[in-house]
């Protein structure tokens, strides 16, 4: 979204930068500035200045500086428009790009409208609490470990049997049907008529980044179903794009983040001093929840029940913290269930050695696949290496790869590079290569490379010797018509080259390749007994027809795979046209 450099500048000049940064670091005046600990590394000596002329901040400490936008952006982790919004809305203004049509301005209202609900029906279960009407979800918290400070902190509440007492207070209050139905609060019935959605529950405030209440969770006193009842998606709610707990987490957490699956999980963390924890909504982890968790952290501890749907629930939400470009690991709560279990069994300082010996997901996998496997049998412990070397292909850093290869052998007792040769057996094969055939061709010295293989082998030592090849063969021949390995690799490698120094640096590409193997096989092509290209004529011959055979076999492979009519003709031409070429020099 675009605003008009005039309405930005309008929006930093309501916003005081003082006022603004004293609601996140406790500042003192000094002189014409205020100055305080830097929020943005650690400190014992006050280096962070905020100048109310100048309207900026900075640090003498660790350089870090700006004005108000700046500092919301890298505080609460927002967008330059997330926070332009949030400072718009603190000032009273209008945001200008959101239209002005009636319907436009009909659901400002209604959202407006959800939220002080929202907030009045927070408050109302917060005094139920602490009336003599709230006791049993009062007497629920305190039994299970929790303090006052932490009841008024995350605003817990109460909403008792007495069904219908929200509705009433919401309707003296004027509000209509039409909004009530939209909070998620109310349940209505063509018989019953309307009535409180929650009741004879503990009640669980759950507000966005900018503390404001969107919806809430509640769990029953008993044993009726559903053990735990959710808002519905609303205008301010979307499970999808919220996580509990966060409207306490503020700047980057260079920590990591914990995600747990519950309410009483979080808060348990909380009070125990691990304010970096959250959980999901009533919903599966998603993709969103992933990028979301990006913004605050490179790190993500899982910390599920130990059950196994804690176990699958984990499974499911790592391939997408991956995706995120998260790295993660699994905190290993046994023998509790949960960290609220743990918390009362054990110590803060007891679940901090738990982080710090965290599994990597890696083998958090490896031991959920092992489970599947008699690992005193064989043949069950050969196809449970197969499953974990194909699992080593998810790696796409080459590197990365490595180093988890190595620490699976170190940690499974077997040599290196027998698992390596099983992680490349598995590569080969998922990419549609013949790894027999390959494994004949690295043979070298006793075997003879095929025709096809060593028309391909002798052509791409041909162009490392004698740049010239590229320019002549330039429209004819290129990297797309070497079909096999490794010669298309070597071929890309070596088009590359030239084309950034129009030289060829064999040994470069060389040691590109990991096992001795390959390098064995790609370092043959670069010593192939050639002669130089001449004109003699027997010499160009034999050129032509390597580059003929070379090419006859990308249009035949092409061809086996084309589903388009007009290219199919194309490649029935080309291969007309093949018989003819003759490359001279």
């Amino acid at each position: 979204m675009y605003y008009e450099e005039d309405f930005v500048e309008e929006v930093r000049r309501r916003n005081d930068i003082v006022d603004i940064i004293s609601s996140y670091v406790n500042l003192k005046r000094s002189g014409s500035n205020h100055v305080g600990l830097c929020p943005f590394h650690n400190e014992k000596t006050a280096s962070f200045s905020v100048s109310a002329g100048k309207q900026m901040y900075y640090c003498f400490g660790c350089g870090a500086g700006g004005n108000v936008f700046t500092f919301l952006m890298e505080y609460e982790n927002l967008t330059f428009v997330e926070a332009l919004e949030q400072l718009a809305e603190r000032a009273g203004m209008e945001l200008p790009a959101k239209g002005d049509s009636a319907a436009d301005r009909k659901r400002r209202d209604m959202r407006d409208a959800v939220l002080e609900i929202n907030k009045l029906a927070a408050k109302y279960y917060f005094s139920k609490l602490k009336s003599s009407r709230g006791k049993a979800g009062y007497e629920y918290l305190t039994n299970r470990g929790l303090s006052n400070e932490t009841i008024v902190k995350f605003g817990l509440g109460f909403s008792d049997k007495s069904n219908g007492e929200l509705y009433r207070m919401m309707k003296s209050k004027g509000y209509p049907d039409t909004i009530l139905k939209e909070t998620g609060l109310f349940t209505y019935d063509e018989k019953r008529g309307a009535y409180d959605k929650f009741w004879n529950r503990v009640m669980f405030p759950i507000l966005d980044r900018n503390n404001r209440v969107i919806a809430f969770g509640g769990r029953v006193m008993g044993d009726a179903k559903p053990k735990y009842l959710n808002s519905p998606e609303t205008l301010v709610f979307d499970k999808s794009r919220q996580l509990y707990g966060l409207n306490f987490v503020h700047g980057k957490q260079t920590q990591g983040m914990i995600i747990c699956e519950g309410y009483m999980d979080v808060i348990a963390l909380h009070q125990a001093g691990f304010t970096n924890a959250v959980a999901s909504l009533g919903t599966a982890f998603t993709d969103r929840h992933a990028s979301l968790l990006k913004r605050y952290t490179d790190i993500v501890y899982l910390c599920y029940d130990s059950d196994e749907a804690g176990v699958k629930a984990a499974m499911r939400a790592i391939p997408m913290l991956k995706e995120a470009e998260l790295s993660v690991k699994v905190i290993d709560m046994s023998p509790y269930k949960d960290p609220d279990e743990f918390m009362k069994a054990l110590s803060p300082e007891e679940f901090r050695e738990r982080i710090k010996n965290a599994k990597t997901s890696f083998f958090f996998e490896i031991a959920h696949i092992q489970r599947e496997f008699d690992m005193d049998d064989p043949e069950a412990k050969t196809k449970f290496m197969n499953e974990v070397a194909k699992k080593c292909l998810t790696f796409g850093n080459e590197i990365e790869r490595n180093n988890y290869i190595e620490a699976f052998a170190r940690e499974y007792g077997i040599r290196v590079e027998d698992f390596r040769k099983l992680v490349s057996y598995h590569s080969a094969k998922m990419a549609g290569i013949d790894y027999e055939k390959r494994k004949k061709e690295r043979a070298g010295g006793n075997r003879q490379e095929d025709g096809l293989a060593q028309s391909q082998g002798i052509f791409l030592t041909w162009l490392s010797k004698d740049a010239i090849l590229f320019e002549k063969t330039k429209g004819i021949i290129g990297v797309e018509d070497f079909i096999d390995e490794p010669y298309r690799q070597v071929a890309e490698m070596i088009y590359e080259q030239y084309a950034a120094s129009g030289a060829v640096e064999p040994a470069a590409i060389i040691s590109k390749f990991e096992s001795k193997e390959d390098q064995s096989l790609v370092a043959g092509l670069f010593n192939k007994e050639l002669k130089a290209i001449s004109r003699d004529i027997e010499q160009q011959k034999a050129l032509n027809e390597v580059i003929r055979k070379i090419k006859k076999n990308s249009l035949d492979y092409r061809s086996r795979h084309v589903t388009d009519m007009k290219e199919l003709q194309q490649l029935v031409l080309e291969k007309k046209k093949l018989q003819a070429l003759k490359i001279t020099f």
